[in-house]
Protein backbone atom coordinates (compact mmCIF):
# COMPACT_ATOMS: atom_id res chain seq x y z
CA UNK A 1 0.00 0.00 0.00
CA UNK A 2 2.59 2.12 0.87
CA UNK A 3 4.38 1.62 -2.23
CA UNK A 4 1.31 2.42 -4.47
CA UNK A 5 0.41 5.70 -2.25
CA UNK A 6 4.37 6.70 -3.19
CA UNK A 7 4.36 6.19 -7.16
CA UNK A 8 0.65 8.07 -6.74
CA UNK A 9 2.26 11.07 -5.08
CA UNK A 10 5.40 11.01 -7.94
CA UNK A 11 2.63 10.97 -10.34
CA UNK A 12 0.58 13.87 -9.40
CA UNK A 13 3.87 15.57 -8.32
CA UNK A 14 5.11 15.18 -11.84
CA UNK A 15 1.36 16.65 -13.47
CA UNK A 16 2.00 19.34 -11.23
CA UNK A 17 5.34 20.11 -12.41
CA UNK A 18 3.38 19.90 -16.23
CA UNK A 19 0.51 21.87 -15.20
CA UNK A 20 3.13 24.66 -13.84
CA UNK A 21 5.44 24.25 -16.94
CA UNK A 22 2.21 24.70 -19.08
CA UNK A 23 0.79 28.05 -17.16
CA UNK A 24 4.25 29.36 -17.30
CA UNK A 25 4.87 29.14 -21.18
CA UNK A 26 1.40 30.17 -21.81
CA UNK A 27 1.84 33.48 -19.81
CA UNK A 28 4.89 34.27 -21.58
CA UNK A 29 3.23 33.42 -24.96
CA UNK A 30 0.74 35.71 -23.98
CA UNK A 31 3.23 38.53 -22.72
CA UNK A 32 4.97 38.21 -25.93
CA UNK A 33 1.77 38.75 -27.88
CA UNK A 34 0.66 41.74 -26.16
CA UNK A 35 4.57 43.05 -26.65
CA UNK A 36 3.95 42.50 -30.30
CA UNK A 37 0.42 43.81 -30.47
CA UNK A 38 1.34 47.25 -28.70
CA UNK A 39 4.75 47.27 -31.23
CA UNK A 40 4.45 51.27 -32.96
CA UNK A 41 3.97 51.44 -36.31
CA UNK A 42 4.27 53.82 -38.25
CA UNK A 43 3.17 54.62 -42.43
CA UNK A 44 5.72 56.48 -44.53
CA UNK A 45 4.15 57.13 -48.04
CA UNK A 46 6.95 57.37 -50.61
CA UNK A 47 7.74 58.67 -53.91
CA UNK A 48 9.42 55.55 -55.48
CA UNK A 49 13.00 57.40 -56.21
CA UNK A 50 13.73 56.51 -52.67
CA UNK A 51 12.49 52.99 -52.95
CA UNK A 52 15.78 50.83 -52.39
CA UNK A 53 17.43 52.69 -49.75
CA UNK A 54 14.79 53.57 -47.74
CA UNK A 55 13.50 50.14 -47.25
CA UNK A 56 17.42 48.95 -46.11
CA UNK A 57 17.12 51.91 -43.63
CA UNK A 58 13.15 50.99 -42.20
CA UNK A 59 14.59 47.61 -41.37
CA UNK A 60 17.69 48.96 -39.71
CA UNK A 61 15.81 51.12 -38.27
CA UNK A 62 12.97 48.51 -37.06
CA UNK A 63 15.51 46.19 -35.51
CA UNK A 64 17.45 49.33 -33.55
CA UNK A 65 14.60 51.11 -32.28
CA UNK A 66 11.25 48.50 -31.91
CA UNK A 67 9.37 50.64 -34.03
CA UNK A 68 8.00 49.29 -37.22
CA UNK A 69 7.77 51.57 -40.65
CA UNK A 70 5.42 50.59 -43.08
CA UNK A 71 6.73 52.03 -46.57
CA UNK A 72 4.43 52.58 -49.52
CA UNK A 73 6.07 53.46 -52.56
CA UNK A 74 4.59 54.76 -56.32
CA UNK A 75 5.03 58.20 -57.76
CA UNK A 76 5.21 61.40 -55.57
CA UNK A 77 1.59 62.99 -56.89
CA UNK A 78 -0.14 59.38 -56.18
CA UNK A 79 1.15 59.29 -52.76
CA UNK A 80 0.18 62.76 -51.93
CA UNK A 81 -3.55 62.10 -53.52
CA UNK A 82 -3.59 58.80 -51.08
CA UNK A 83 -3.01 60.64 -48.15
CA UNK A 84 -5.06 63.35 -48.20
CA UNK A 85 -7.97 60.75 -49.32
CA UNK A 86 -7.57 58.34 -46.53
CA UNK A 87 -6.29 60.71 -44.09
CA UNK A 88 -3.36 58.64 -43.04
CA UNK A 89 0.33 58.77 -42.78
CA UNK A 90 3.22 59.64 -40.95
CA UNK A 91 5.69 60.46 -42.87
CA UNK A 92 5.56 62.11 -46.62
CA UNK A 93 8.52 61.58 -48.37
CA UNK A 94 8.02 62.67 -52.38
CA UNK A 95 11.40 62.11 -54.67
CA UNK A 96 11.66 65.78 -54.99
CA UNK A 97 10.44 69.39 -53.57
CA UNK A 98 7.66 70.27 -56.23
CA UNK A 99 5.80 67.69 -54.60
CA UNK A 100 6.68 68.64 -51.11
CA UNK A 101 5.51 72.22 -51.48
CA UNK A 102 2.49 70.76 -53.31
CA UNK A 103 1.64 68.80 -49.42
CA UNK A 104 2.00 72.05 -48.04
CA UNK A 105 -0.41 73.84 -50.20
CA UNK A 106 -2.88 71.13 -49.55
CA UNK A 107 -2.47 70.91 -45.76
CA UNK A 108 -0.62 67.37 -45.74
CA UNK A 109 2.30 68.54 -44.30
CA UNK A 110 1.96 71.61 -41.53
CA UNK A 111 3.82 74.42 -42.84
CA UNK A 112 5.45 74.86 -39.67
CA UNK A 113 7.19 71.59 -39.35
CA UNK A 114 10.90 71.06 -40.51
CA UNK A 115 11.09 69.69 -44.03
CA UNK A 116 14.63 67.44 -43.76
CA UNK A 117 16.43 66.75 -47.10
CA UNK A 118 17.54 63.13 -47.14
CA UNK A 119 19.72 63.04 -50.01
CA UNK A 120 20.74 65.15 -53.17
CA UNK A 121 19.14 63.71 -57.17
CA UNK A 122 21.02 64.87 -60.72
CA UNK A 123 18.92 64.42 -63.88
CA UNK A 124 20.16 62.22 -66.33
CA UNK A 125 19.71 60.29 -69.63
CA UNK A 126 19.93 56.11 -68.99
CA UNK A 127 20.50 54.07 -71.67
CA UNK A 128 21.12 50.20 -71.88
CA UNK A 129 24.40 48.75 -70.97
CA UNK A 130 27.42 49.01 -74.23
CA UNK A 131 25.06 52.14 -75.52
CA UNK A 132 23.96 50.34 -78.43
CA UNK A 133 21.88 53.28 -80.14
CA UNK A 134 25.28 55.52 -79.48
CA UNK A 135 22.96 58.28 -77.64
CA UNK A 136 25.39 60.83 -76.30
CA UNK A 137 22.98 63.71 -75.32
CA UNK A 138 19.63 65.74 -75.11
CA UNK A 139 19.82 66.04 -78.99
CA UNK A 140 20.14 62.59 -80.01
CA UNK A 141 17.11 61.29 -78.31
CA UNK A 142 14.82 63.10 -80.94
CA UNK A 143 16.75 61.09 -83.89
CA UNK A 144 14.47 58.57 -86.02
CA UNK A 145 14.01 54.95 -84.58
CA UNK A 146 14.91 55.51 -80.51
CA UNK A 147 12.63 54.71 -77.96
CA UNK A 148 12.57 57.29 -74.94
CA UNK A 149 10.50 56.58 -72.08
CA UNK A 150 10.14 59.78 -69.13
CA UNK A 151 8.24 59.28 -66.03
CA UNK A 152 4.33 60.59 -66.12
CA UNK A 153 4.97 64.45 -65.72
CA UNK A 154 1.72 64.79 -63.79
CA UNK A 155 2.16 62.62 -61.27
CA UNK A 156 6.21 61.30 -61.24
CA UNK A 157 8.35 64.07 -59.87
CA UNK A 158 11.36 62.71 -62.71
CA UNK A 159 9.19 63.18 -65.09
CA UNK A 160 7.94 66.42 -63.96
CA UNK A 161 11.85 67.47 -64.38
CA UNK A 162 12.33 65.56 -67.36
CA UNK A 163 9.57 67.46 -69.16
CA UNK A 164 10.81 70.98 -67.89
CA UNK A 165 14.54 69.97 -69.26
CA UNK A 166 13.20 69.24 -72.70
CA UNK A 167 10.65 72.40 -73.06
CA UNK A 168 13.78 74.42 -71.85
CA UNK A 169 15.59 73.27 -74.57
CA UNK A 170 13.30 73.48 -76.82
CA UNK A 171 13.30 69.97 -77.78
CA UNK A 172 9.97 69.18 -76.23
CA UNK A 173 8.04 68.53 -80.15
CA UNK A 174 10.71 66.68 -81.31
CA UNK A 175 11.46 64.07 -78.55
CA UNK A 176 7.95 63.75 -77.48
CA UNK A 177 7.58 61.75 -80.90
CA UNK A 178 10.24 59.17 -79.59
CA UNK A 179 8.35 59.06 -76.23
CA UNK A 180 6.76 55.90 -76.16
CA UNK A 181 5.46 55.38 -72.41
CA UNK A 182 5.63 56.97 -69.61
CA UNK A 183 6.44 55.42 -66.58
CA UNK A 184 3.74 55.33 -63.38
CA UNK A 185 6.73 55.95 -60.77
CA UNK A 186 10.51 56.20 -60.53
CA UNK A 187 10.90 52.63 -60.43
CA UNK A 188 8.38 51.61 -63.18
CA UNK A 189 10.17 54.09 -65.43
CA UNK A 190 14.04 52.81 -64.28
CA UNK A 191 13.53 49.53 -64.96
CA UNK A 192 12.40 49.79 -68.45
CA UNK A 193 16.08 49.60 -69.75
CA UNK A 194 16.69 46.49 -67.77
CA UNK A 195 13.56 45.41 -69.51
CA UNK A 196 14.90 46.41 -73.08
CA UNK A 197 11.75 48.28 -73.50
CA UNK A 198 13.06 51.26 -74.59
CA UNK A 199 16.29 52.89 -75.39
CA UNK A 200 16.39 55.64 -73.27
CA UNK A 201 14.65 57.14 -70.38
CA UNK A 202 15.14 60.58 -68.64
CA UNK A 203 15.78 60.14 -65.35
CA UNK A 204 17.95 59.75 -62.07
CA UNK A 205 21.62 59.20 -62.63
CA UNK A 206 21.09 57.03 -59.22
CA UNK A 207 19.20 54.60 -61.49
CA UNK A 208 22.39 53.59 -63.01
CA UNK A 209 23.48 52.29 -59.93
CA UNK A 210 20.42 50.26 -59.27
CA UNK A 211 20.79 48.40 -61.95
CA UNK A 212 24.36 48.59 -62.65
CA UNK A 213 24.49 45.35 -65.08
CA UNK A 214 21.94 46.52 -67.66
CA UNK A 215 22.18 50.48 -67.56
CA UNK A 216 24.51 53.34 -68.00
CA UNK A 217 24.32 56.61 -67.42
CA UNK A 218 24.68 59.90 -69.85
CA UNK A 219 24.84 62.85 -67.79
CA UNK A 220 23.39 66.11 -69.63
CA UNK A 221 25.47 69.14 -69.95
CA UNK A 222 25.49 70.86 -66.53
CA UNK A 223 23.77 74.02 -68.70
CA UNK A 224 20.96 71.58 -69.29
CA UNK A 225 20.30 71.28 -66.09
CA UNK A 226 17.85 74.00 -64.63
CA UNK A 227 17.23 72.55 -61.27
CA UNK A 228 18.59 69.74 -59.04
CA UNK A 229 16.35 67.82 -56.82
CA UNK A 230 16.30 66.10 -53.04
CA UNK A 231 14.42 63.96 -51.60
CA UNK A 232 12.50 65.59 -48.36
CA UNK A 233 11.02 63.99 -46.13
CA UNK A 234 8.75 65.34 -43.23
CA UNK A 235 5.84 64.35 -40.64
CA UNK A 236 2.16 64.84 -41.96
CA UNK A 237 -0.78 66.11 -39.94
CA UNK A 238 -2.50 62.95 -39.77
CA UNK A 239 0.35 61.56 -38.31
CA UNK A 240 -1.05 59.68 -34.98
CA UNK A 241 2.99 58.93 -34.03
CA UNK A 242 4.91 61.96 -34.63
CA UNK A 243 7.73 61.27 -31.85
CA UNK A 244 7.90 58.29 -33.82
CA UNK A 245 7.92 59.55 -36.98
CA UNK A 246 10.88 61.97 -35.99
CA UNK A 247 12.68 59.62 -34.83
CA UNK A 248 12.68 57.69 -38.45
CA UNK A 249 13.68 60.75 -39.91
CA UNK A 250 16.24 61.84 -37.77
CA UNK A 251 17.70 58.18 -38.80
CA UNK A 252 17.41 58.74 -42.42
CA UNK A 253 19.89 61.74 -41.38
CA UNK A 254 22.29 60.18 -39.03
CA UNK A 255 25.45 58.82 -40.15
CA UNK A 256 24.37 55.13 -40.74
CA UNK A 257 21.47 56.22 -42.54
CA UNK A 258 23.56 58.37 -44.99
CA UNK A 259 25.89 55.28 -45.71
CA UNK A 260 23.09 53.40 -46.43
CA UNK A 261 22.05 56.09 -49.17
CA UNK A 262 25.47 56.36 -50.24
CA UNK A 263 25.75 53.07 -50.64
CA UNK A 264 22.98 53.12 -53.05
CA UNK A 265 24.84 55.76 -55.17
CA UNK A 266 22.89 59.24 -53.40
CA UNK A 267 24.50 62.30 -52.86
CA UNK A 268 24.38 63.29 -49.63
CA UNK A 269 25.47 66.68 -50.06
CA UNK A 270 24.56 70.13 -52.03
CA UNK A 271 28.54 70.32 -52.70
CA UNK A 272 28.45 66.63 -54.55
CA UNK A 273 25.25 67.81 -56.72
CA UNK A 274 26.12 70.82 -57.66
CA UNK A 275 29.55 68.91 -59.25
CA UNK A 276 27.70 67.86 -62.26
CA UNK A 277 25.24 71.23 -62.56
CA UNK A 278 27.02 74.37 -60.72
CA UNK A 279 24.57 77.05 -62.15
CA UNK A 280 21.58 74.91 -61.63
CA UNK A 281 19.04 76.10 -58.56
CA UNK A 282 18.43 73.83 -55.51
CA UNK A 283 14.80 72.49 -55.02
CA UNK A 284 11.60 75.07 -55.98
CA UNK A 285 8.85 74.06 -58.20
CA UNK A 286 7.84 73.59 -61.35
CA UNK A 287 4.09 73.48 -63.00
CA UNK A 288 3.16 72.22 -66.28
CA UNK A 289 1.45 74.23 -68.79
CA UNK A 290 -2.02 74.52 -68.49
CA UNK A 291 -2.36 73.30 -72.29
CA UNK A 292 -0.20 70.15 -71.38
CA UNK A 293 -0.93 67.24 -73.42
CA UNK A 294 0.23 63.47 -72.67
CA UNK A 295 2.83 62.71 -75.52
CA UNK A 296 1.86 58.94 -75.24
CA UNK A 297 -1.50 57.97 -77.41
CA UNK A 298 -1.53 61.66 -79.33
Amino acid sequence: MRMRNKEGEVTMKRFSLVLILIIVLMLVWGIVSYAEEKKVEILAFCGSASKPAMEECAKLFEEKSGIRVVLYFSGSGEMLSQMKMSKRGDIYIPGSPDYMVKAVNDGVVDVNQNVEIIAYLVPAILVQKGNPKNIQGLYDLSKEGIRVAIGNPESVCVGLYAYEILEREGLLNKVSKNIVTLGGSCSMTAALIPMKAVDAIMGWEVFAKWNSETTVVIFLKPDQVPRLAYIPAAISTFSEHPKEAKQFIEFLKCLEGQQIFTKWGYLSTEKEARKFAPGASIGGEYKLPADYVSPVGK
